[in-house]
């Protein structure tokens, strides 16, 4: 069964929330993703591939889900992250390999499942109105739906298996928050996190290497409603 998020999300509140509730403790906040890679990859290596065959990922926009659990006046644990998307892997390199269009082609597709779980500080007074706030936390990445498109397997000369490893990294954000009137407020953020993860592509027992280091950057407007 594939993973998702909303599941994590209620496992892990369940698991934040062992202590009885305070109003206004929780807050549950859902808005838009938008994610943009600043992509570095090793080369591919492996038999028949020629020098100077890189990848990069398209930006892609998704629906962003997340739980905060009031610690203090100004401390949060917030476990956040998104529905996961479809992103498209693309090749970068020479124009042709052999006989086969490589530069621009995308070549591969993967979901993504990117928990991330931050300790935030709120600056200024609880009874604020507008309250920035900075956090530093841990981003978990898990890939499923890995699949070679019909341009992958004809550079690889067949159909291909892609596998790509899970991701333990640091992350951090920056935001700020606005109060809004009957326990609702918004929200606006960029944050960073270190995905890093091992690319194998296998075509019939030949099999392709990569790193690739995603460097996702991401801007999240949401609104929040407190508990």
């Amino acid at each position: 069964m594939k993973p998702t998020f909303a599941s994590l999300i209620v496992a892990s509140a369940c698991a934040i929330c062992v202590a009885p509730a305070l109003a206004q403790d929780n807050t549950i906040r859902a808005g838009i993703y938008f994610i943009q890679y600043d992509v570095k990859a090793n080369d591919i290596s492996g038999p028949f591939a020629p020098a100077g065959l890189g990848v990069d990922v398209k930006d892609t926009t998704t629906l962003y889900l997340a739980y905060i659990r009031r610690l203090s006046e100004h401390l949060d644990l917030e476990l956040a992250g998104g529905w996961p998307p479809k992103t498209e892997t693309v090749a970068k390199g020479p124009a042709m390999v052999g006989s086969v269009p490589y530069d621009g082609q995308v070549i591969a597709t993967a979901k993504w499942l990117s928990p991330t779980l931050l300790l935030n500080y709120k600056f200024l007074e609880e009874s604020s109105v507008w309250r920035p706030y900075v956090g530093i936390g841990l981003n978990y990445t898990h890939f499923y739906d890995r699949t070679s498109t019909a341009a992958g397997n004809a550079v690889a000369g067949g159909p291909t298996q892609v596998s790509l490893s899970d991701s333990w990294g640091p992350a951090g954000t920056i935001g700020i928050f606005y109060k809004l009137p009957q326990n609702w407020s918004l929200d606006a953020s960029f944050s960073l996190a270190k995905v890093k993860s091992d690319l194998e592509a296998n075509t019939s027992g030949v099999v392709r290497r990569t790193t690739i280091n995603f460097n996702p950057r991401a801007w999240v407007l949401s609104a929040g409603y407190s508990f």
